[in-house]
């Protein structure tokens, strides 16, 4: 490999193509690469190349790819070692980064302080907007972004934020003070992750600042880093959302022993749960014995109920990642799935009736002398059932929430399980009301 032409490539590049290799070339190829690069390219690593990385460099080669991270790329990376990992690498830290990774890693797991880097610019309001550009050639270039220089008053509190392009227009003599108006946002250091998302997302910046209780600022966000937190996110709640644990490496990084892991325990209770089925089947054995003809609907009307209601978890528990529903909103979220699980119900009711209604008088199928209330029948249960799905799988997620649990637990196959189960007792106590004295 030519290392010369490597060092020219993008970091994500150089990390895919490394990854590719034996673990030998792969980490002798990474050692040879610049002290900048390494550091540049280290994060594009997945987690498990990471550690293998690290265990395979010398202290010194470890300390310099560690001190030369940006302090949120860091934290990052550190989060997810094991403890005697993370304490080699804390301490192979210059006092200083030692200092801001352990101030990072001390921060609540799940919120944005986490995320933040300490490398930024900030200005006082009583300097010129010469004093700020010279400032930010001595200073500027360990900055992680300079959209925005952030203008602090002597204790270090957050009064304003400048955009870089206001002050490259102002002439050299404006002072700070002159073009603040004390209207800027900035997220509390304490503040989940999920919520300062939906910060970004309303107000679409590419950073922001991160203050404490007091207004201290103390750092900032950038939307990259963001970015990869939502897709982490993402990932996991789909995960959920589809029976599996969420995987802690890429798909085709798992082992398959792990992705068997991560499937069978809600596998395993989705089972016991299907086999209530079995016992609500059996509980209406005189029925269907009668009727053979009701049996062969039991498909129908339980996936109808099963994919309403899953149709139903998907639409909610998106609106509350993006925090369009509270807990606070169930009644509104009751009252519009009534109205739609009748409508959807009458529309697949009115298809079934006219499937049975055409089979029979095109003589595809003979349902018998009773094929009517057979028909009827269906199609009343078709409506209580996708009504029952709908209300399900939208009110499932608020529950879930109101315990305290993810709402993407409320999986697509528990929600189906669930109205399987119940949808077929629904559908036998209906068709018992319509065919008590002529089939039953």
């Amino acid at each position: 490999m030519n290392i010369v032409s490597l060092q020219d490539q993008h970091p994500a590049d150089i990390a895919e193509q490394l990854s590719a290799f034996d673990q030998k070339t792969r980490d002798l190829s990474f050692l040879l690469l610049s002290s900048e690069k390494k550091s540049e390219v280290f994060p594009y690593f997945e987690q498990n190349v990471q550690q293998e990385i690290i265990k395979s460099l010398s202290d010194k080669d470890l300390a310099d790819v560690l001190n030369n991270l940006s302090p949120d790329d860091r934290t990052a990376i550190l989060e997810d070692f094991p403890d005697d990992l993370i304490k080699q690498v804390v301490n192979l830290l210059s006092n200083e980064e030692r200092e801001t990774a352990l101030s990072l890693i001390g921060y609540p797991k799940d919120c944005i302080a986490r995320l933040m880097t300490p490398n930024y610019v900030q200005a006082k309001a009583h300097w010129t907007v010469k004093q700020v550009l010279d400032h930010i050639r001595k200073h500027g270039r360990k900055a992680e972004t300079l959209t925005y220089i952030y203008i602090v008053d002597e204790t270090n509190k957050l009064i304003d934020d400048v955009k870089i392009g206001d002050l490259l227009m102002a002439t050299d003599n404006t002072p700070i003070a002159d073009m603040i108006d004390h209207n800027f946002i900035s997220i509390q250091t304490t503040t989940p992750m999920e919520a300062a998302f939906s910060i970004f997302d309303k107000y679409d910046r590419s950073s922001i600042p991160i203050v404490t209780e007091q207004g201290t600022l103390v750092g900032i966000v950038t939307f990259d880093d963001i970015f990869e937190k939502i897709k982490e996110s993402d990932t996991k709640d789909i995960h959920k959302f589809g029976g599996v644990e969420g995987l802690d490496l890429s798909y085709t990084k798992t082992p398959w022993l792990e992705l068997v892991q991560k499937r069978a325990g809600w596998l395993t209770i989705l089972f016991f749960g299907e086999m209530l089925t079995a016992s609500a089947m059996g509980h209406f054995d005189d029925e269907i014995e009668k009727a053979v003809v009701l049996a062969l609907f039991v498909p129908l009307i339980i996936s109808s109920g099963g994919n309403s209601g899953s149709q139903a978890a998907s639409l909610i528990i998106r609106a509350m990642a993006l925090q369009e529903l509270k807990l606070k909103d169930w009644w509104y979220v009751m009252r519009k799935e009534i109205i739609s699980g009748i409508a959807l119900g009458l529309l697949l009711g009115l298809i079934g009736f006219l499937r049975i209604f055409v089979w029979q008088k095109a003589g595809i199928y003979d349902y018998g002398e009773f094929w009517f209330s057979v028909s009827m029948a269906v199609a009343v249960s078709l409506v209580f059932i996708v009504l029952w799905g709908t209300l399900s799988g939208s009110l499932i997620p608020f529950i879930l929430r109101k315990v305290g649990l993810d709402p993407a637990t409320a999986s697509a196959p528990f929600v189906a399980t669930l109205v399987d189960v119940t949808g077929l007792v629904i559908y036998f106590s209906i068709a018992a009301i319509f065919l008590t004295g002529k089939l039953l």
